[in-house]
This record gives structure tokens, sequence and C-alpha cells, in this order.
């Protein structure tokens, strides 16, 4: 493993718990370009040939992570939970799930992280913990009244027996958002609120208890030396407790009853400022889906979170017209903030962009998934590659998933082996999100590809060409192009510093300047675009003559720098 040591030392040093971690480097501002790596652990590598990726098998490909260029990992819930949502139904947040290591081994993976200059995010799930967490065993055992159920939302149901669900809220998982309980006499008692599934209970945050606990957990992480924390569904926490139906047409700002109400604020502030106890910058990194710009920067105010992620571009059509719309509304809702926008193609809930980008609707919606959706396989190819470049080469911090860096496609998966609860509750009409976390392929010809044991996911047959092994090996690789994008982002003063000026080269192109002397130009049209004038091409996501083909990008660099080396050409 690479043991190169962070210019930027980070030190050792003992907390009020007693524990001896790594506190992350001091340098200001790090997350304000950083390139994320969002691994999905169960996917990622198996260190110990059971089928499930580990932490074992993360820590035996740092030196991949590192050689990537990345700056850290934010690692999705890695916690003792019964998976009935991939790890999202928590269960224990101060342990790390026996499938996938122990605590011990998440403490040395950080610091050996931080050795080779990686820092580690992770998530925090705040709307829901699962039903096997010991506060709703308790609450389910105390029974109607109890103190222990006012953690939760338990409501009686409407109609004359209480048979009827208490409101008609929709559930994010489709399905109902309500399940009945049984009392201990084992007649049909109270309701409880889930705004997923069933297996995870929503949290009253009303309720001191849960507020305490969940800056608790922050500072447990935090002492054991993470740099941030991803707070999952960060918009919907808490709940307007007279449960009123949902609003027929607009609602206003604020009013609903359980999606971005104003009191959500003062939760996040309080994490802030647990967050700024600590040396080292510890950042706050909200999901957080809003069509209202005003509302969405709101979450960004300089003593609220760091950044949120920025969905609105990743589920956009490859059009120019509409790329660029989400780009301009992008940097125009973080401005007034001052905060950095964040620049992300898929994640672990999102169908990946080699597929996706062929397909003939070429953006996102979930409730628009269906098994059997044809794709243009090499035109997914080419799209998701200029599309690489193109977000690397805009303003803020970058996110990229796990096997995205080698191109890899969506898995439609049979369906006896999908696990998914979306597919389920969708009466088996959605495919799922099980299809973007089929474990990766690292080496070899045959299943598992150096995974590690039988994957939990079967992989497709022909992945071959898509292993870290076989692209590590082709200069012309997607892998090969993602190293050289970071190498150039980090090295590059215009892509560190310079503003965005847009450059108008045609209806079908978005191409920008970065500064005094980087462009990048993306043509989304049929036909090739000549390039403007220009120094030297430094990189680009194909093979170029004297114009840029369709579906491809290129970043050029108008003049020649005194200390620039020679440029990256593909």
């Amino acid at each position: 493993m690479d043991t190169e040591v962070l210019t930027s030392a980070s030190t050792s040093t003992r907390t009020s718990t007693g524990i001896s971690t790594v506190t992350p480097p001091t340098d200001a501002g790090w997350w304000r370009d950083a390139v994320i790596y969002q691994v999905y652990v169960r996917s990622f590598a198996d260190g110990n040939g059971d089928g499930i990726g580990d932490l074992a098998g993360v820590r035996a490909h740092l030196g991949y992570l590192k050689a990537l260029g990345i700056d850290a990992i934010w690692f999705n819930p890695w916690y003792p939970s019964p998976l009935a949502d991939g790890g999202y139904d928590v269960q224990d947040y101060r342990d790390i799930d026996p499938r996938f290591g122990t605590l011990d081994e998440a403490e040395q993976l950080i610091a050996e992280a931080l050795e080779l200059g990686i820092r580690t995010i992770i998530d925090i799930v705040p709307n829901h913990i699962s039903d096997q967490h010991e506060w709703f065993r308790q609450a389910l055992a105390a029974g109607p009244g109890s103190a222990a159920r006012e953690r939760f939302w338990f409501h009686p149901g409407r109609g004359e027996n209480g048979d009827e669900m208490p409101t008609d809220w929709v559930s994010s998982f489709q399905g109902d958002t309500w399940t009945r309980t049984t009392n201990p006499d084992g007649t049909p008692g109270d309701w409880y609120l889930h705004l997923f599934t069933p297996e995870q209970p929503d949290l009253n945050w009303n309720h001191p208890d849960v507020r305490r606990e969940h800056e608790d957990i922050l500072r447990f992480w935090f002492d054991r030396g993470v740099a941030g924390v991803r707070i999952d569904s960060a918009a919907l926490p808490v709940k307007d407790p007279a449960f009123p139906s949902l609003p027929v047409g607009t609602i206003a700002p604020g009013t609903h009853p359980h999606l971005d109400r104003d009191e959500l604020h003062d939760i996040y502030r309080s994490w802030r400022a647990v967050a700024d106890e600590y040396e080292g910058e510890r950042v706050l990194v909200g999901e957080v889906w809003l069509d209202d710009a005003e509302r969405f920067a709101r979450y960004l105010r300089p003593d609220e979170m760091h950044t949120a992620f920025n969905f609105d571009f990743m589920t956009r059509p490859w059009s120019a017209q509409a790329m660029r719309a989400s780009i301009t509304r992008t940097l125009a809702e973080h401005a007034p903030v001052g905060a950095p926008a964040t620049w992300v193609l898929s994640n672990h809930d999102i169908t990946r962009p080699a597929t996706r980008y062929g397909r003939a609707d070429s953006s996102f919606a979930f409730d628009r998934k269906r098994f059997g959706t044809p794709t243009d396989a090499e035109r997914g190819q080419r799209r998701a590659r200029a599309a690489a470049l193109l977000t690397a080469a805009l303003p803020g911090s970058l996110y990229i998933y796990q096997g995205d860096e080698l191109g890899l496609p969506e898995v439609e998966l049979p369906r006896e082996v999908i696990q998914d609860p979306m597919h389920y509750r969708s009466g088996g009409v959605d495919p799922g999100r099980d299809g973007c976390r089929v474990p990766l392929p690292w080496a070899g010809s045959t299943t598992p590809y150096g995974f590690g044991g039988e994957p939990w996911l079967p992989q497709p047959d022909g992945w071959a060409p898509f292993t870290v092994e076989a692209e590590d090996a082709d200069a012309a690789s997607t892998l090969n192009l993602y190293r050289r994008a970071i190498a150039l982002r980090r090295s590059a003063q215009d892509l560190t510093a310079g503003a965005l000026e847009w450059l108008e080269l045609g209806a079908d192109v978005i191409a920008f300047r970065r500064g005094d002397d980087f462009v990048s130009i993306t043509n989304l049209g049929a036909t090739p675009v000549p390039l403007p004038a220009h120094h030297e091409v430094l990189l680009s996501s194909a093979p170029l003559d004297a114009a840029l083909p369709p579906d491809s990008t290129a970043w050029l660099a108008l003049r020649a720098a005194p200390e620039h080396s020679a440029g990256v050409k593909q």
C-alpha cells in the first residue's frame, strides 16, 4: 500500500473518550473544490471472500484511490443494519456492521486514508432509524401513550375503528406511509409513520432525545477523525405535528407537512456548531432535493451546511440547452450564500450515466424506471466520458460514484436476485436501484473479476474490458481519462480559482473559459464542431482531428504556460 504522507500533516490526538485518532489537516476550504469518491462498501471490494464488500477490501485498495487522485471518500452507511434498505435502516450508529468489519478497522481505515491525503466522510440518516434499533423496540414494548413512543410518530388511525391511516402522505418508496401496530393484548393498536419502508420508522425531531442523540453521534465519529458527514434526505426530518392532508395545488414555501420545513434550520445550525468545535474543518454535506432555488440556498448559509448535492444537472437529458440551463441555475443559486456548487453524474440511487445517456430519453426520474428500456451502449459510453470532463471543469466540488470511473453500465438484474425495496413496493414494475450497486470488477476475465467471493449481486458476463486491471493497461480507457482529468484539475490554476465565462460556439455546444487560459468545450450535437484557436489540447474524451466529434469534450489551453508540462492528448 502506498504510504505517501500528507504535505499538510495530520496529527494524532487523544480525545476525551480516550480514543487515539488522527485529526484531519487544517487546510481551510479543502471541500470547496474537492474530488470526493463514493464508496458503497457492500460492492467495492471483498477482503474476506464471503461475497460482500468490506472495510478490509477498501483498505486493500486505498492505493488505487490515491492513484485516482481523490481528496475524500464518502462511505454509504456502514453501521449494523438489517439491510431492509441497503443500510439506510440504521440499527446502531456507534458500531460497524459485522459483515463489513469492526469499529477498530474503521478507525484504522480513517487513519490510513489520511496518511495518503484522503479524508473520510460518513453517512448520517436523521429522518429515520431501523425498526430493530433499541429505541423503536422499546417503543413497541412500552405500548400506547408511553414516553418511549414520543421519540417517534405514533398516532391513532382514522375511521370508526381506527382502521384507516392517519394521513394521505405519499412514501418516497411508493406504497403506504403508515403501519399499524398490535397492542400487547393482541388488539390492533396505533399506527407509526415511515416515509420510506415500514422497517424505517421516522423520528420525532421535536423530542430533545433525538436532537441530543444525533449531536452525540456526530461527536463520536468526529472524535475518530472523520472529516465530514453526508446528511441523507436532509429536507425531510421535521414533520407538522398536526398531520394535515397534503395540500392540493401550489404549496407555500415552508408549509409542506413533511418537506423543507423551516424548523430544520435550527437543527443544522446546531450540527454546524458541533462540527466547528473540531480542528480540520469538518464539513456537513446535505442531500437536499428541492426545486425552489431560494429555499435550497437557505441550507447553505454560513452557519449551516457547507455544501449540498446538486441533483438538477444529473437529471437533465443530453441537451446543450438543458445542461447549460442547469449549470447556470446551479451557480446562481449558490452565489448568494458563497457556497461552492457540487457536480455529480450518478450515485447509489441513480441509473449509471453510461446507460442513461445511451437512451432515447436520457433524463432521469425515479418514476420512469422500467425493465427492458433500450440503450445504445456505445453512444452512452461516449457521452458518459464527455460528461465526466464537462463536470470536472466546472467550479466547485466533484463527486464520483464508484465504477463510473470505469465506465460501468447499469446492470438489468434477474427479478429473483433484486433486494431493493423500491422494486417490491412498486409491485415489481420498477427494477429498483440494485443495477448500479453490482460489485466492482477488479481483474480477470470471469466473475467475480477479482472482487473476492461470489458477489452478493451477480456480475454480468462481458465485464472483463471494464476491470481495473484491463483499464489500467489501456492508455485510452475511461479510468485513465478520469486520472488525467483529476490531475489536471488539481494542477491547473485556472481550474482551481478561475471564474466561469460562457463562450457562444453554437446551439449544440457547451463551452466556457475558466480563468485566462483554460477552455472546456462539449459537443452535444450530431456533427463535428471546429475547435476555437488554442495553444494545445490538454485532454479530450475522444480522438480529435481538426474538429470536436459529436458526444465529446475537449479541454484546451489558449496560451502556453511557463510551468505547464506537455498536454495530455487522447
